[in-house]
C-alpha cells in the first residue's frame, strides 16, 4: 500500500506529514488510533510523532468502522503544540514523540487523546481512556 504524504504551511515553512491508521485492543473493545508523523526539514530532519487515540464511541467492535481521522487543522494543532514544547524540526535524525506520559495532561485535540499504547504495552488502557473522556464530555 502506498503511503500518502501531505503538506501544510505553518509560518514560513512547509511541513510534510502522513497519518497511519491502527487499531488498539483495550480491556473492553478495540479502538482506532492514528499515528501522525511530521517532518519540517525533509526526511533527514527530526520527525515529530503523535499517536492519537480516537474518542469516538460506537457499538462494540466498531473500531473497524470508526472513520475518525485528524484533519489538516488538527495536524497543524499537533505541530504548533510540539514546536512550543521542544520539537526542533531542523535537528538531524531521530523522532520527537508527543507521549501520553509527558504531554497527555496539557495536549488537547477535539475527538482525540495521546496514547502510548502503540509504542509500548505499558501505555494506559485505551478503553479506560475513551470511557474517561466520555465521562468528562471530551469526546468528538
Amino acid at each position: 500500500m502506498r503511503t500518502r504524504l501531505r503538506h501544510l504551511r505553518h509560518g514560513p515553512r512547509v511541513y510534510t506529514w502522513r497519518a497511519e491508521i491502527h487499531h488498539l485492543r483495550g480491556s473492553r473493545d478495540c479502538h482506532r488510533c492514528v499515528r501522525v508523523r511530521i517532518w519540517g526539514a525533509g526526511k533527514t530532519g527530526q520527525a515529530l510523532q503523535a499517536d492519537l487515540l480516537s474518542l469516538a464511541l460506537g457499538p462494540a467492535g466498531a473500531c473497524e468502522t470508526d472513520g475518525s481521522s485528524p484533519r489538516p487543522a488538527d495536524v497543524r494543532a499537533v505541530l504548533a503544540y510540539a514546536l512550543r514544547h521542544g520539537w526542533n524540526p531542523d535537528r538531524r535524525g531521530g523522532t520527537f514523540a508527543l507521549t501520553e506520559m509527558l504531554h497527555g495532561e496539557t495536549f488537547t485535540l477535539a475527538g482525540f487523546v495521546l496514547t502510548d499504547r502503540l509504542r509500548t504495552p505499558h501505555g494506559a488502557d485505551p478503553s479506560e481512556r475513551v470511557a474517561a473522556a466520555f465521562d468528562l464530555g471530551e469526546q468528538g
